[in-house]
Parts: C-alpha cells; structure tokens; sequence
C-alpha cells in the first residue's frame, strides 16, 4: 500500500523539490529541476523505482510530531522507540546552487538504532547506476554514476544488496550524525564537503527572511503565510518561473487516467501568483514574475503558448511511462503536457489582468513590457471569435467558454483602462469596441434567461465553477443578481454531499475523458471568495474552515480532496489550491470590515 498523499512534506531549494514521507523515506526528487527526470520515483511506483530511507529500526517506531522549523522548509521529525529517542532533521540548501538533500539524526534519549536504505534510479526508475564506495580521509562516502549524472552521498558506510545499498548506525543522547546526498554533472569534480552546521543555519535565516516580509494580520494568517511560502518554493530561484506542483501523475481520481504532469509554469498560475505576491507585500518577486512571463511569451504573438518550462522551454511533449504501475495502480504515468498545444482563449486575459494590478500598485512598464501586451491583444483580436480548450483543458471538441469570452473582455477592459488610467499609448475606442462587443456577445449567449444563471459554454446549460470568476475581473459585480443566481445554480448542481465544489459534471460535459473526479480544492476557495464579498460571510468562514482543514499538519495542501474517504488526491503541494486560499482570506479579511494595512497602501 502506497504512502498516502497528505503524508508527505515538500523539501525546496528553489530548483527542485522533494517529497519525504512521514516514515522517513524520500520517494520523489527530481534533480537538478523540478521538471527533471526522477532519481527517486517511489511515489508512482515501488521502492525498486528509487528512494532513501532514514529512520528507526525498531518496527514499534512511532512519530511523536511532526513538523517544519517555523517558516521554514526544515522539516523536523521526533521519533520515539523502545530504546530512546531521536530528531530527524531534513533539508535542501538554499542560495548555494547545490543540488542536494541534507539528513540531520540527533540523539535525544537512550540510543537508538537507525536504518538506511537507498536505491538510486535515474530516468524515472529506470537506469540503474554503477556504485562505489571510498573513504574520503576517515570518513566513508558511496559514489552513483549513470551517464551525465552523479550522486555523492556523505554518511555511515553502507553494504550493497540486491542493486540496493543498506545499513544501521546507532545514535545515543547527544550524538549527532550527518547525511548529504548530492547530486553533481558526472564530468565535473566532487563537490566539497559542507559545514552541515552552518548552511543549516543559513537555510533556516533565508526562509525566515523571505516570510518576514509577508504582511497579513487575518484570521488565517498561519494559512496565508505557509500557502505563500509554498508558491514561494515552488519557484525557480533564477528564472523566477513557478511550477503548478513539483510532480506528476499524482491521480485526480485513484485509479483512473486522469494523471497529468503539472511541473511546467503556466502563464495563468504565474499571473494569479503574482497578483498574490503584490497584495502581501513581495514587490521584488512579483516583478520577477512579470519579467519571466514577459520573456516566455516573447516572440511571435501567434506563437503563444498556455504553458512553458522553468526557463521559458516551449516543447513539453507528452508521453506515457509504461515502466512505472502509476500511484495507487493509477495509469498511465504522463510526463510532459500534451495540453501545451491546445488553444486557451482566457490566458491573455489572466496576464493583463495581473499586469494591470501591478501598474496600480506603482510598478512602471518598461519598453519590453508594454510593447508585448499590445501584441498579446493583437493575438487575442485575431482569435477573437475561435472557441477553445477552456481553464479545465478539456480534451474534447472546441467551445466557446463562457469563462473564457469574459476573459477576453477582460483582457480589452485592461488594455482601456492603460491608456485611459495610466497614460500608455493604444487605440483607446478601438478596444473599447471591441470589448463593449464581447460584453454584448456574453450576456447574449452565455447568460441562459430561462435558467437565470450564466452557463458553462454558448447555449448551454451545465454549470462551471470557473464562472465564479466572473465577477472576479469585473464583469459583473459580486451581489450582482444575475451573479447570486448563477451562484445559486452552481451550489444545486455541482456541490457535493460534503459540501465541496466540483469543476463541472464530468459525465455531462465533452472533456474527451472518462468521467469521474474528485472536486478540486481551488473552486471551493473561490466560491468562499464569492460568499465574502456578496454578504454571505457566516458562509464564506464555514467553508474556509472546512477547506483549511484538508490541509495536512505541515500546511499543504493538494490539487483535490476525496472527502468521503478523508484523503488527498491529485498533485501535491498545489499552487493553485495555494492560490485560492490566499485569495479566499484576503475575501474573508476584507469581507468583514478588517482591511489590512498593505491593502490601505495599496489604495494610498
């Protein structure tokens, strides 16, 4: 039986990440990217596919707590035998560019025997490396190579058995004992050994300072603070790109073909990201959102994609790993985004709207960035009739979305609004046109009079829980009737027993895949937005609450909930899930009267 899902905590060194489970074992980790091929692959597979265990031999083990060193990616593990105590402490080096993971085993009481198992798969689980053992002075060290990649691992000496390499120390009160697993380009030399002491000690100050500079005074403070230190390590620390989760194939339903690889920057993530950013008082790191999206979407306009790679990389072909059984027997494993290719009318919108609230809070275009939203418009102008894939990627036939018209309206609300606000150079009444049309077209085609309600597509009658954004980029206000009806439809029809918010009814919409899902946590934190801001705060804060709750004890939390059955599901940690929940807070905060001080600037 596979590790369940909100078991596992994220380490981060700001390119990569890793997952190490509540018993020790670090079953993901793709080095040095996140979008790298795995040397740890456990997590879609079985241990043979690649894993590192530390932790106590003694099968009664039990975790007293768990937890990071406040707001931090420190990761702390109290273990408690029948013979003694321990600490683990697990971390990735930040600032250093080291690609590695660190394992720190304290004594606490008594002496306790501690286990290790590590078996190496490069290539997703598949390449098997050659492994050597030396002594680098008195202290042993085991060499893995496969081709361009080598592993250093630093620690007690360990014994080969069965392409796997094992061991037991012991540690008693006061002892300490280090592990540094480091990953380096096969032709270069050995990294040197680190002062474990002191970059721990930097690790913890830089995760300290970046979280200091959140401003949030709110009921869910603690919330907000860890969901934005969460966008935060799923960022590229030199790129500035942000990945929607750093793995893949974590199923949307167990069991099921709904497995897609979400380690790829998303122009709709980045921008939503940076919004955030801004409204906490990250001004630095919004701005280096902004300028990734402005180099990955540079060039010809026509050429615009939904997604890139942490660099900006355009070809994310996707293709299914046969060698791996998939997460709880969930296939086919998937690596790249075969819906890099598709056409998704709203994504220009998502980045003028961001772009737009980065100028109200102060920040200057530049002659890179102007220039190139006016091309973004033209691209949108020349599709401006073309139906679309929509947010959810559906694998389908082409729609008009609704969500998606009123995306483009908002990208030409925006662009009026630049010149007519900030004094930037553009056909003013042209886009007005344009837009004041697209309004038109939407509150003909996507308001359904005899439902009273907006819809999913043209003519249609399902429900999306996407159309809770409507009022969101304003098209229509939050109490709007014709909004509070749409809600009401929305809660009739796509609510489940538990009180969660589905996306939409998979079995009655043509997304070109079996039906079934659970409901993604993101559409609920949208919906407790709408409940703050219509006046139905009592609503809005039940809701938080049971969302807030779905978080495991570490603050992560995933890309949907089974809540019938108390578990996660889908990729994790998720940004988008992070995403709304800052978003929902900032609502409930606002909602209730307690504008925070940023916020008080920010209009200022």
């Amino acid at each position: 039986m596979q590790t369940p899902i909100r078991d596992y905590a994220l380490l981060s060194d700001l390119h990569t990440g890793a997952l190490i489970s509540r018993t020790g074992s670090v079953d993901w980790l793709c080095f040095p990217r996140f979008d790298s091929e795995s040397l740890f692959g456990a997590l879609l597979g079985t241990p043979e596919h690649g894993r590192w265990l530390v932790a106590p031999s003694d099968a009664a083990a039990e975790v007293v707590e768990r937890s990071y060193i406040d707001s931090t990616f420190v990761l702390q593990t109290h273990w408690r035998t029948e013979r003694g105590e321990v600490l683990v402490t697990d971390f990735m080096s930040v600032g250093d560019r080291r690609a590695n993971v660190i394992r720190r085993v304290q004594g606490l009481t008594g002496t306790v025997t501690v286990r290790q198992e590590l078996e190496i798969r490069f290539g997703y689980g598949e390449i098997v490396p050659w492994v050597s053992q030396d002594m680098e002075g008195e202290d042993p060290v085991l060499l893995a190579i496969a081709g361009p990649d080598a592993l250093l691992l630093r620690g007690p000496r360990l014994h080969a058995s069965d392409h796997r390499h094992e061991g037991t120390f012991e540690v008693s009160a006061g002892d300490v004992v280090d592990l540094e697993l480091v990953w380096y380009p096969s032709h270069r030399d050995k990294p040197a050994a680190l002062d474990i002491d002191e970059v721990l000690d930097s690790t913890i100050s830089y995760w300290r300072a970046w979280g200091a500079s959140s401003v949030d005074d709110g009921d869910y403070s603690h919330a907000v603070k860890r969901s934005l230190l969460v966008l935060r390590a799923l960022t590229h620390e030199d790129t500035g790109g942000i990945v929607a989760a750093p793995t893949t194939s974590l199923p949307e339903q167990f069991g099921g073909a709904r497995n897609w690889d979400y380690r790829y920057c998303w122009l709709r993530d980045a921008a939503l990201t940076l919004e955030a950013m801004m409204t906490h008082g990250f001004a630095e790191e919004a701005l280096e959102w902004r300028n990734w999206l402005l180099r990955a979407v540079a060039g010809d306009p026509e050429d615009l994609q939904i997604m890139y790679g942490l660099g900006g990389e355009r070809r994310l072909t996707e293709r299914e790993l046969d060698h791996l059984p998939g997460y709880a027997d969930s296939v086919p494993v998937r690596v790249g985004n075969g819906a890099v290719d598709q056409y998704q009318a709203d994504v220009v919108g998502e980045v003028m709207v961001a772009l737009e609230k980065l100028r109200g809070h102060g920040v200057p275009e530049d002659s890179f960035s102007w220039p190139l939203q006016r091309a973004l418009l033209g691209f949108a102008e020349n599709h401006l009739h073309e139906p679309d894939h929509g947010i959810w990627e559906m694998r389908g036939k082409l729609q008009h979305f609704t969500h998606s018209r009123v995306m483009m309206w908002a990208a030409f609300d925006c662009a009026v609004r630049a010149v007519r606000d900030h004094g930037l150079e553009g056909p003013q009444e042209h886009w007005t046109e344009i837009r004041d049309g697209l309004h038109a077209e939407i509150m003909e085609h996507g308001f359904n009079r005899e439902l009273d309600a907006f819809t999913q597509v043209y003519g249609g009658t399902e429900m999306d829980a996407s159309l809770l954004q409507l009022p969101q980029v304003g098209f229509v206000d939050y109490d709007d009737p014709r909004m509070r009806s749409t809600v009401k439809r929305i809660e009739d029809e796509l609510l489940d027993e538990q009180g969660l918010l589905l996306r939409y009814r998979t079995h009655a919409s043509d997304d070109g895949l079996d039906p079934g899902e659970y409901p993604f946590l993101a559409c609920s934190f949208w919906l407790v937005e709408q409940y703050a801001r219509s006046g139905r705060q009592e609503d809005g804060r039940r809701l938080m609450d049971q969302l807030v709750g779905y978080s495991n004890e570490l603050g992560l939390l995933s890309e949907e909930y089974d809540a019938v059955n108390h578990r996660m599901a889908g990729n994790f940690p998720q940004a988008f899930s992070h995403l709304g929940l800052v978003r929902a807070a900032d609502a409930l905060q606002v909602g209730q009267g307690e504008t925070s001080s940023h916020e008080t600037m920010a209009r200022e």
